[in-house]
């Protein structure tokens, strides 16, 4: 099956949230659907899954210190959603 580059994009785009099981059940369904149909997406998928099965062997047990979790909550209580629009041309 043949995908159009904007759905490919798309799904790689997602694919933390995936892999992290942060979107919904119909998303991760759609996504898995595009992975199995999609050798391209597959091959990317399966370098993305790779570096972040290393990243959680090699750092999963630690833990910010509580100050830096302090401060980052702080900061991120401070900052405003900020929607971009973006125009797609045909």
């Amino acid at each position: 099956m043949e995908h159009e580059e904007n759905d490919c994009s798309a799904v790689l785009s997602e694919v933390y949230l995936y892999l992290d099981l942060e979107c919904s059940e119909d998303r991760r369904q759609l996504i898995q659907k595009h992975l199995d149909d999609c050798p391209g997406c597959l091959r990317e998928f399966g370098i993305e899954h790779e570096v972040k099965a290393l990243v959680s062997r090699c750092c999963g047990d630690e833990r910010a210190p509580a100050e830096l979790r302090d401060r980052l909550r702080s900061k991120l209580g401070q900052l405003e959603v900020q929607t971009e629009a973006r125009e797609f041309l045909p």
